[in-house]
């Protein structure tokens, strides 16, 4: 039988563990998105929009920041297909899906890099089945909805091509 006060629960533990969870809750708030939480401003350094976004094929996730006068970005998969890179949300409106119908700049953090972009919905079916195919190329299976009516898809392009 244990005594009272011992054991990995006692009061100087409890008081350790609470304050690393509060010390990495901090340090993550504020800055870029931390696993499935949601941050502010992206940090990185700019660089130049590339002209083909297979070096995205290299990462599984990318960080996206929208909403530029009062940030928000989230991890998301990307598929880059030539010039564009597309984020998908599903049928799922999510805030940042309402951020970017309310402002369509955002910007894309991969490694260090940060690209400043601009959204637009894919409404052609033609080009979402393109992307539903590099998807699962990429991802190993494919989009939940295919319906570019019902989903919520992006392409992303430089700021200066659209």
């Amino acid at each position: 039988m244990r005594a009272v006060g011992s054991g990995p629960w006692t009061d100087e533990s409890v008081r350790s563990k609470i304050f690393v969870f509060a010390l990495c809750a901090s340090l993550a708030a504020g800055c870029g998105p931390f696993l499935l939480l949601p941050g502010g401003a992206l940090d990185g350094t700019p660089a130049a929009t590339p002209s083909d976004w297979s070096i995205s094929d290299e990462v599984d996730t990318v960080q996206l920041e929208t909403n530029p006068s009062d940030p928000y970005s989230v991890n998301i998969w990307a598929v880059g297909m030539g010039p564009a890179l597309y984020i998908h949300a599903g049928a799922n409106r999510s805030r940042w899906v309402e951020n970017i119908e309310a402002d369509s700049d955002v910007r894309i953090r991969i490694a260090d890099d940060l690209y400043d972009l601009r959204a637009s919905r894919v409404e052609d079916q033609a080009e979402f089945d393109r992307f539903a195919d590099a998807y699962e190329s990429k991802y190993g299976f494919r989009p939940r909805n295919e319906k570019v009516t019902e989903a919520y898809l992006f392409r992303l392009v430089d700021r200066g091509a659209s």
